[in-house]
């Protein structure tokens, strides 16, 4: 039985530090909304604006994947497995925080804002070593395509987490349409609209909307406008084992 849920851009949580412009789609921080904890495993949805020149100091995380998206400007990161390194439009950053890490992530650049997406996954293992990685992907491989980013598999297109998910992005041209079959079944889809207007099935997304489908087991994506859209298929039960 099909199953829906959309959330209108200007439904979400707002937290404005003078710094950072943050949007939550789910609870976080002191926005907290008992009907929007979660979609399944996806726990945390942010869509960041940083000013130049400033960012988040050093910070705890643990037993939770935590992926950021760029999407203008470059954020500068550093963890306590002695990662530093510059992600940009066109990457992809995952850590596996497991038993624990410290990161913090700043804009260098006093001139321009970043705009990134901060999204965390509930694993499927606790407690795991955790781990840094990024790749750079190739932008032209979602133009009118859907572009794998993420997945279970290490081997596999794009970074990898401890968990059944995969992140696809589409930069469609106005009318162009293509079908997505769920990877496993049980999942739902969560997407999230970057810019543009999309169908997803009758359902149309604008700018910044998000909408999650579970219970079927494919889905038309269909680009009302020229457009750009993250997918983010993940369990809608959230089991855990521990590594020990």
């Amino acid at each position: 039985m099909e199953n829906t849920v959309f959330h209108k851009a200007d439904t979400r949580g707002t937290a404005n530090f003078g710094w950072l412009q943050s949007y939550h789609t789910f609870s976080f921080g002191h926005y907290h909304n008992p009907e929007r904890m979660n979609f399944g495993v996806l726990r945390v949805l942010n869509d960041d604006t940083v000013d130049g020149g400033m960012g988040f100091d050093r910070h705890p995380h643990d037993n939770m994947e935590i992926i950021s998206i760029p999407l203008e400007g470059d954020l500068e990161h550093k963890d306590s497995m002695n990662n530093v390194a510059t992600i940009k439009n066109g990457d992809i950053q995952v850590m596996s925080a497991g038993t624990g890490i410290f990161h913090s992530e700043y804009n260098k650049n006093t001139a321009n804002k970043v705009k990134f997406l901060q999204i965390w996954i509930y694993p499927n293992k606790r407690n795991v070593t955790p781990r840094y990685d990024q790749i750079t992907l190739n932008l032209a491989d979602r133009h009118n395509k859907l572009q794998q980013i993420l997945s279970p598999n290490e081997n596999d297109e794009g970074v990898w987490i401890h968990q059944n998910a995969w992140f696809h992005l589409g930069n469609f041209d106005a009318g162009v349409a293509q079908t997505y079959t769920f990877k496993q079944n049980g999942n739902g889809l969560y997407i999230f609209n970057l810019k543009g207007d999309v169908k997803v099935n009758d359902q149309l997304l604008q700018t910044r909307d998000g909408y999650g489908v579970w219970g079927v087991n494919e889905v038309t994506i269909t680009a009302a406008t020229d457009a750009e859209f993250l997918l983010m298929e993940v369990p809608m039960k959230i089991e855990q084992s521990s590594k020990n």
